[in-house]
């Protein structure tokens, strides 16, 4: 998911992307990037221990440095309704207490597939609307970086052209 994710904001021009894990990590991590899209794996309806223990503990550091930055979160679990969306309302939870302002996409991106709360899989991603949905939300996290980090208004998502209504998918 989080190459996917990689790739969507890469087809944004001139956006620098970095993934990483919370082993690789550090807290400059935070101060260096305009925006972050932040995944876990669904662990009982939540993030996984090494996630929190990462922002208790490493980001911690940068704690009121990162207000006004973007941030979106995406989650995969062993099958659907296993908590992926409380995942991301977790994740979701712990940016906006850093200061982060958080998004969620309201595209349809296949028919039923939408990224409201952050892109949510059941497994790994396998049929194109599940991938476009990865794509899709670091795409317009990179967006939102280059129309208001950035001043790019050609990047404005709200003048996106692919599309977005669910009846085009009906």
């Amino acid at each position: 998911m989080a190459s996917l994710i990689s790739e969507g904001a890469s087809s944004v021009s001139e956006m620098e992307v970095r993934i990483k894990s919370c082993d690789e990590a550090t807290a400059a991590d935070l101060t260096w990037c305009h925006g972050i899209a932040m995944g876990s794996p669904t662990n009982l309806g939540s993030m996984a221990w090494k996630m929190k223990k990462w922002w208790d503990t490493v980001a911690v550091e940068k704690w009121l440095e990162v207000d006004g930055k973007f941030a979106c979160s995406f989650s995969s679990s062993a099958g659907w309704g296993g908590g992926n969306e409380t995942a991301c309302n977790a994740m979701a939870t712990v940016l906006l207490n850093f200061g982060f302002l958080y998004f969620g996409v309201t595209d349809y991106v296949g028919k039923g597939l939408t990224p409201h709360y952050g892109a949510v899989l059941a497994g790994e991603p396998r049929e194109e609307k599940e991938k476009e949905a990865c794509r899709r939300l670091g795409r317009r996290l990179a967006e939102w970086v280059a129309l208001y980090k950035e001043g790019r208004s050609e990047f404005n998502p709200l003048m996106a052209e692919y599309p977005r209504d669910p009846k085009h998918f009906s």
